[in-house]
């Protein structure tokens, strides 16, 4: 596995060329795609292109959002799926399979087997376009208590749930977006991870839980830096990953309004800030 930016994450917003060098000065080995900005790129100079810049910058290619509107309306969908292969193509020409999306834990309008199946009949059409470009897809379970508390219907909201979702869609090309929040917060264990296999995870993201609230109070978008609070064993979760062969990109996803604040005035920083609570886990977790 290996240490990735994306600066939509920590609250930069950047080009694809002001992202890379942010990464390189940095010392992440890899930047998230902005895919949509990589494809006019590569539609306008070639994929060759592309590749170079990547390589100039001595950063590779890491992972990328599902651009595809799946929770809203048939047309909604239809319509991200016309654009869709042309995204993926890109991605696969770049070496960049690691696609990744998260699912809504609840809804008020679908009773959970209308929505696990239309979950599933659409993240398959999605999947189905991937495979065809060599391209997987990580779902990310939403693991707070509180983000389901309240709704009228509550859905997958842990590991073996999206293990099911996964199973189901059946295209041998879906596995997890493994959050260390949502693992937390759904009462996740190392265990848990260990029982899987590498390829059963797509894709990673790192933060930590403020101290002092229990897991099923926590909130989803208050969260720290990882190893900040060391409520989260981020170093255990790190570990169980490459005991397994997880082999994608691990990205912090921290949603700390104190880094988001610094990245407005100073991306640097903020790049920088996010690299070193990374380096420290990674150190911590015995990992080169």
């Amino acid at each position: 596995m290996f240490r990735c930016l994306s600066p939509g994450a920590i609250g930069v917003g950047a080009t694809f060329e002001q992202g890379l060098k942010l990464a390189a000065e940095t010392g992440f080995d890899a930047l998230d795609l902005p895919l949509g900005e990589l494809a006019k790129l590569a539609e306008e100079k070639g994929i060759g292109h592309v590749k170079k810049t990547f390589e100039d910058a001595g950063v590779k290619p890491g992972g990328w959002g599902l651009p595809v509107q799946f929770r809203t309306s048939e047309e909604e969908f239809e319509k991200g799926m016309q654009g869709f292969p042309r995204l993926a193509k890109v991605a696969g020409e770049l070496g960049s399979p690691w696609c990744a999306t998260w699912i809504l834990p609840f809804s008020d309008k679908l009773d959970y087997k209308t929505n696990f199946e239309t979950h599933a009949r659409r993240l398959r059409a999605a999947a189905k376009v991937l495979r065809d470009h060599g391209c997987r897809l990580g779902l990310e379970f939403v693991g707070p208590w509180t983000m389901r508390q309240g709704k009228k219907y509550p859905f997958v909201a842990d590991m073996a749930g999206m293990l099911h979702l996964a199973e189901e869609i059946g295209t041998g090309n879906v596995g997890l977006l493994l959050d260390c929040w949502h693992w937390y917060t759904s009462f996740g264990t190392v265990k848990d991870i260990l029982r899987l296999r590498g390829l059963d995870v797509v894709y990673v993201h790192m933060n930590d839980a403020p101290a002092g609230i229990p897991a099923d109070e926590q909130v989803d978008n208050v969260r720290t830096l990882p190893g900040a609070t060391g409520v989260i064993d981020a170093a255990g979760f790190l570990k169980a990953l490459d005991m397994i062969g997880y082999d994608g990109p691990v990205v912090v996803e921290p949603f700390s309004k104190e880094l988001s604040a610094v990245a407005k005035e100073n991306p640097s920083e903020a790049a920088r800030r996010t690299a070193e609570a990374l380096n420290k886990v990674w150190k911590a977790a015995g990992l080169r």
